[in-house]
C-alpha cells in the first residue's frame, strides 16, 4: 500500500477516535466503551457537523494524494466526486441521526427498539452500497476502469476506518 495512504489512514483513524470519543460523550448516561465511565461532556450538532466537514476535507486530500490523475482527468473527476460525496453525506446524516437516537434512548432501549435500530443501520449500509453501484457508471464516464476501481478501494478503506473508530466508541446495547 502507498505510504501516503497508510499515513492518511492513520490520521483518519486518530481523527475518528477523537470524533468517536466526542460522539460517545453526547449524553451524560452513555458510557464510553473504552472506559466504561459516565461522562457529562456534551457536543453540539454544529460541532459534529464541523468535525464531519473536516473529515470530508481530509478524505478528499487522501483521494487526491493516492489516485493518480492527469490534469484532464482531474478536471472531470472532481465534480463527479463532489456530487458523490454530497449524496453520501445525506445518507451518513441518517447514520448520525441513528447514533443520536442511541444516545437519547440509552438506558431504555427495548428489544423492539434494538431491532428497529438494527434495521435502520442496515438500511443505511444498503443505501451506501447502492450509491456506490450507481456511481460506478458516473465515474467510468470520466476515468478508466482501473482508476475507478482504485477510487472505490480508497473510498471504502477510508469509510471502514472511520466506521471502525466511531463504532468502537459506542457501547453495546445490551450493556445499558
Amino acid at each position: 500500500m502507498n505510504n501516503r495512504l497508510v499515513i492518511g489512514l492513520l490520521l483518519i483513524g486518530i481523527w475518528g477516535a477523537e470524533a468517536g470519543g466526542l460522539m460517545a460523550q453526547t449524553s451524560s448516561g452513555l458510557p464510553s466503551s473504552s472506559a466504561g465511565a459516565q461522562n457529562n461532556v456534551q457536543i453540539s450538532d454544529q460541532e459534529i457537523e464541523l468535525l464531519r466537514k473536516d473529515l470530508r476535507s481530509q478524505k478528499k486530500q487522501l483521494v487526491a494524494a493516492n489516485l493518480k490523475l492527469t490534469d484532464d482527468q482531474a478536471a472531470k473527476f472532481w465534480p463527479v466526486y463532489d456530487q458523490y460525496i454530497a449524496e453520501q453525506t445525506k445518507i451518513h446524516d441518517q447514520k448520525y441521526a441513528l447514533i443520536k437516537e442511541l444516545v437519547t434512548s440509552w438506558g431504555s432501549i427495548s428489544d423492539a427498539k434494538g431491532e428497529d435500530m438494527t434495521r435502520k443501520a442496515l438500511a443505511v449500509d444498503e443505501q451506501v452500497t447502492q450509491l456506490r453501484i450507481k456511481y460506478i457508471s458516473n465515474f467510468l464516464k470520466v476515468l478508466p476502469g482501473k482508476q475507478v476501481g482504485t477510487f472505490f478501494q480508497i473510498d471504502r478503506r477510508l469509510q471502514m476506518m472511520v466506521d471502525l473508530q466511531l463504532m468502537s466508541q459506542l457501547p453495546l446495547i445490551q450493556s445499558q
